[in-house]
């Protein structure tokens, strides 16, 4: 049978269409219930359970069904924050439309009036359906509503009905589930004080008038992670408008949440504040601590000179929410018995989180996901519910899903879905895939990559040509081949954007058949390519340049010291090593002119993890040798990108994926001049060349390393380089690499960015077809914006796994001591790296239940005095290192003074084992 509706609507031209909505309804649909004979050879629709629920609930002590409301599932399921179990349930109980219980809405009815009497008519009917299986039958039918006119209609109308809170409250065998219960409202659950701790949130009407209006602003909320009475607010609006509000006081905070979208209002000037320098981290218990939230707010303003000063604003009312499931650790309640607790999330950014649960025993010291149900004014911390159980706190399994979990990486096994557009085993390169493609196996091709290495991407040659010239080539793995636009695997490998690389262990962009066996460039095999290849003089000067697929055959699969060696044994003159010593040559030259026109050299301590081959823990700990051929092959990989980032804008202007590393603004630079300063050196910062000129000639005889401290302060100093769509940006340049066009072409196998480029290229130059993704420039940026924010949390990811793993190291080690310089001075603390480790800690002068020695910070210096003794940045001290494991949710490196000599302050070294080769037995490197 079929119904129609018919209406007119107004398009937003002006014209009017007519809109025709038909409902087919069939009358042979079946129930569902696999003892049913009534419906005995209906069309079968989604399957009940065969056994359905007897005697669990005390409410419904007979067998039944359960029918809940679509308000029911969406709030359980928004609140836990699991969008994809929507999707799941809804294909699983959308049947056909039903003649027997479809309606029509009646006038006057509104849509949710109208869908709360059509699920009371399903529920009826089932309800006298299931009668006729037998009459002896109990089998009934229970409506699940939170809705209270809804419930109060169905039991008028002699439906069984109960909220979703009642009847999980019945299940008695199963009192855990009341945990996982979502809390209705904000207001729920409230403390039984009834004090106002927090204004409220304006209305969102009158957000948006003043936002037009211009008395408020609104942004995106980033909360500190130093300080939990701070934070500040990232304007949104045009490039020109962009900048920051500071957030200071837990009031004016006002329940706002990490990366949560707020208004906020300007506060007068006179009420402007400075960025405090003072580590705070919440360690209160209830909600009396907020009168100490007060006293602590008053550290935080200190008489600073008025150029420090920042625009301050307070926030007055959340435009969206984004909460996420929070990892983190449950903090018993001291009160015995109590069902009341709080939970600390792994990322002290997120405020801690009140929760009720009667697991509190058995989930202590164990990794737990929590998601907030909402925040009531008189509340000191949210509400929210426990959703799962990770497993024990320290356990590297548990810790490294914790951290994944923490920094949104996907990390699944591939679904079939995705698999099934692999190729199929045994693979061999076909006539068809030589089409548009140069077969290049016949030069002497090789890789250079890190030891333990499986996805290799990039190989390099370099021959002398009967002219006299050179040709250097830089192949690429051709993974675009075999991921084609728009398929699953496709789709797949552009959410996850980029392989993450964690201490131990690698969650790949794409399935490993792909990326550590078809694409991977291993030696001895063909492999398909994407080849870029210069015709230069002996000046690495570039003559000619050309674009190509291709078939390769590497020669050999080396790693950075075994290239090395190569380059530097007078006894090896075969092909390969001939190859290598002509690419170092002309890198050299590459890199110093480079230099030259202002490219940045910057650096970041990385470290290196020896791993026991057994038990995979850590048994040392070094700093990375970086070796000539470390920047040979950065040098040519750079020298690709550009050239395949000036050929794609030029075939596409508008469609080109390009990344770009803005300038950074001159605040910036402020910590890096006034340290450099307290040494008697200037360092330039108004342009890239500048500032790489100064910091060449940063260096003192006495203090050799003092220039590498520079280096890594002006790191720090940068802003993160993004990826962008050509046809949405004017400025395209790259600040650290003082280059006019940047993109990322070189590793496709581990960055999806580098897909996209490929296919951008292989159109430009006739080897492959277009689609229309390709060339809409508002997609690519959706895409770019995605692949931004994969490659951020993919960086802090691996911070995180070299943290634990660091973690690991001193646990085994117990106590070392070691020399170390100061990066940063702060009100209560000085920040040290420990070159040996590429260790950064702090140490603070101020603890808990100790006398508070005399501290006077000065920010114009920066310097810190403590006793008579004044520390500034880059001075050399030396501290003790241990593990501190006294906050199992935040196991951290504690670092303390050795040297100098301070009464009341210093520690004893204590030094045990400071041997770091580790024990006898196998060991294996692992990096990236």
């Amino acid at each position: 049978m079929l119904k129609s509706k018919t209406f007119l609507k107004k398009t937003r031209a002006g014209g009017v269409v007519k809109i025709v909505r038909e409902h087919y309804l069939r009358d042979d649909i079946g129930c569902g219930a696999p003892a049913c004979a009534a419906c005995d050879g209906a069309h079968p629709g989604p399957a009940l359970e065969s056994q359905p629920r007897d005697q669990a609930s005390s409410l419904c002590p007979w067998p039944h069904y359960l029918l809940p409301d679509t308000n029911v599932l969406l709030h359980q399921i928004i609140r836990a924050r699991k969008p994809g179990t929507w999707a799941s349930v809804a294909s699983r109980v959308r049947p056909p439309g039903s003649l027997e219980t479809y309606i029509e809405q009646e006038q006057g009815e509104n849509a949710n009036d109208r869908n709360d009497r059509a699920i009371r008519v399903a529920a009826k009917w089932y309800n006298e359906h299931l009668k006729k299986m037998s009459a002896e039958s109990q089998l009934q039918v229970i409506l699940i509503t939170n809705d209270k006119k809804n419930k109060e209609k169905a039991v008028e109308e002699g439906i069984p009905a109960f909220t979703c809170e009642e009847y999980v409250k019945s299940l008695t065998a199963n009192p855990e589930l009341i945990d996982r219960l979502a809390c209705l409202s904000e207001e729920m659950n409230e403390i039984e004080s009834g004090k106002i701790i927090f204004s409220e949130h304006l209305p969102l009407s009158k957000l948006q008038q003043g936002i037009k209006s211009g008395s408020y602003l609104q942004g995106t909320f980033r909360a500190s992670r130093e300080n939990y009475l701070e934070a500040t607010v990232w304007i949104h609006g045009d490039k020109d408008d962009e900048k920051e509000i500071l957030i200071q006081g837990l009031k004016h905070l006002n329940r706002a949440i990490h990366e949560d979208i707020v208004t906020v209002e300007l506060l007068p000037k006179s009420q402007w504040v400075a960025p405090s320098s003072v580590v705070l981290q919440d360690e209160g218990q209830n909600e009396d601590d907020v009168e100490k939230d007060e006293e602590r707010e008053l550290m935080l303003k200190t008489a600073v000179s008025e150029k420090m000063l920042r625009p301050t604003g307070r926030v007055v009312g959340i435009i969206k929410r984004n909460w996420r499931p929070y990892c983190g650790m449950l903090s018993k309640s001291d009160i015995k018995e109590s069902r009341r607790h709080l939970f600390t999330p792994a990322d002290k950014r997120i405020p801690r989180i009140r929760i009720e649960t009667r697991q509190a025993s058995a989930l202590e010291g164990r990794r737990i996901i929590v998601a907030i149900d909402g925040w009531p004014r008189n509340s000191r911390y949210p509400n929210g519910h426990f959703v799962k159980n990770l497993g024990d706190v320290g356990e590297k399994e548990t810790e490294t899903e914790v951290l994944l979990l923490e920094h949104d990486v996907p990390h699944q096994p591939f679904s079939q879905a995705v698999l099934s557009f692999l190729p199929k085993m045994p693979w061999s390169i076909t006539e068809k895939d030589m089409k548009n493609r140069e077969d290049l196996r016949h030069l002497c091709v090789c890789s250079v990559d890190p030891p333990g290495c499986t996805d290799i991407d990039d190989a390099l040659h370099c021959r002398e040509l009967s002219n006299g010239n050179l040709e250097v080539g830089v192949h690429i793995a051709d993974v675009s081949h075999f991921i084609r636009p728009g398929n699953a695997l496709d789709q797949e490998s552009a959410r996850r954007g980029t392989t993450v690389y964690l201490c131990e262990k690698r969650i790949d962009m794409v399935p490993e058949l792909l990326s550590s066996n078809l694409c991977s460039l291993r030696s001895n095999v063909d492999r398909l390519a994407f080849s870029c290849i210069w015709e230069m003089n002996h000046n690495a000067e570039i003559l000619k340049t050309r674009f190509t697929k291709s078939v390769i055959n590497s020669k050999a699969s080396l790693t950075y010291a075994e290239a090395q060696m190569r380059i530097d044994s007078a006894a090896m003159n075969d092909d390969i090593t001939t190859s290598l010593r002509g690419l170092n040559k002309l890198a050299k030259i590459l890199k110093k002119g480079r230099i030259e026109k202002g490219a940045l050299t910057l650096s970041s301590p990385e470290v290196r993890f020896h791993m026991d081959s057994e038990t995979h823990d850590p048994i040392d700990l070094q700093t990375k040798e970086l070796r000539e051929t470390n920047s040979m092959v950065e040098e040519f990989m750079l020298l690709a990108n550009i050239s395949v980032a000036k050929k794609i804008h030029e075939e596409f202007s508008e469609h080109a994926l390009l990344r770009k590393h803005p300038a950074p603004p001159p605040s910036n630079y402020e910590i890096l001049v006034k340290a450099a300063k307290s040494k008697n050196l200037e360092i330039k910062t108004d342009t890239a060349k500048s500032l790489a000129d100064s910091l060449d000639r940063a260096e003192s005889p006495d203090f050799p390393y003092l220039n590498t401290l520079l280096r890594i302060l002006a790191t720090r100093c940068m802003m993160q380089a993004v990826y962008f769509c050509s046809g949405m940006d004017n400025d395209f340049h790259h600040y650290g690499l003082a280059s006019p066009i940047y993109t990322h072409f070189t590793s496709p196998i581990r960055r999806y960015a580098d897909i996209i480029v490929h296919r951008l290229l292989a159109v430009a130059i006739g080897a492959d077809s277009t689609y229309p993704e390709l060339t809409d420039k508002h997609k690519l940026s959706d895409i770019c914006k995605n692949l931004n924010f994969r490659h951020k949390m993919a960086q802090y990811a691996q911070r995180a796994s070299v943290t634990f793993h660091t973690q690991l190291f001193f646990k085994s080690k117990g106590i070392v001591s070691e020399e170390a310089y100061i990066l940063f001075v702060r009100k209560n603390a000085i920040v040290v790296l420990i070159p040996k480790y590429g260790l950064e800690g702090t140490v603070f002068f101020e603890e808990k239940d100790k006398p508070k020695p005399r501290l006077t910070y000065d920010d114009e210096i920066p310097s810190l005095r403590i006793e008579g003794t004044v520390f500034h940045v880059f001075d050399k001290v030396k501290v003790k290192i241990t593990l501190d494991s006294s906050n199992l949710q935040h196991q951290k490196i504690r670092m303390a003074l050795v040297e100098p000599q301070i009464p009341g302050i210093n520690t004893s070294p204590d030094v045990s084992d400071t041997d770091l080769s580790g024990p006898g037995g196998k060991k294996r490197k692992l990096e990236k």
